[in-house]
């Protein structure tokens, strides 16, 4: 009785941990999708696309399961993405990032978290990354540190108590960018590697000939 007990225990258990597994990795790959679905809406073609394929697949996953297997879920999801596609409108584009880029002449702009200059209380900042310098500026595109790239050591993000920060090591001094919410490891690692992608690269070093030593 007690092995009969236990095996379905055994299989809820699993169970559990799959479906745990399951929603993990879908919440992962939500987060991935989240920069490419902002860069979708802040076009109106490719985003009236995306609404028409959404609103196809929302009205399918409505009709569908009520007609074969009566899936309350599956329509209740159904109907969300069909209101999403048929509520949501594009993003309107911010002119005033784009000019400022422009100004700035830099390559891509993230999100830079929040940055404390010292001086008040921490900001939330965009980082301007360029190919000799590296912009966080204010909600207001006020620059609140500007680092050379030629100065950086290394960059390198790691996990806080409060959430994750990016650490960029200069030559004079080290800037932190602090992120938080269910989003933070992903928008530390994006910015950790924009950085990286701009940072000098070490010359390669070669063992001296003993030619050349004589």
């Amino acid at each position: 009785m007690e092995t009969t007990a236990s095996h379905p225990a055994s299989q809820t258990e699993s169970l559990g941990i799959r479906l745990r597994n399951i929603a993990i990795g879908a919440l992962f790959a939500l987060v991935l999708l989240v920069p490419k679905l902002l860069r979708i809406r802040r076009d109106p073609r490719s985003w009236t696309a995306f609404r028409i394929l959404l609103g196809i697949a929302g009205a399918a996953l409505v009709v569908l399961p009520l007609a074969f297997w009566n899936s309350w879920l599956a329509a209740i999801a159904g109907l969300a993405m069909f209101l999403t596609a048929a509520l949501l409108p594009s993003a309107k584009p911010d002119t005033q990032i784009d000019e400022k880029a422009k100004e700035l002449g830099v390559l891509v702009v993230v999100n830079g978290g929040k940055y404390n200059p010292g001086t008040g209380p921490a900001s939330s900042v965009q980082l301007f990354v360029g190919a000799d310098n590296i912009w966080a500026l204010n909600s207001h595109l006020h620059p609140l540190l500007v680092i050379p790239t030629s100065g950086i050591s290394s960059v390198h993000a790691e996990e806080t108590t409060n959430g994750w920060v990016v650490r960029v090591r200069c030559t004079d001094r080290i800037g932190e960018f602090f992120y938080t919410g269910i989003f933070a490891e992903h928008l530390a690692r994006v910015a950790e590697s924009t950085i990286r992608s701009v940072m000098p690269s070490a010359l390669p070093i070669f063992p001296r000939s003993r030619a050349a030593g004589a």
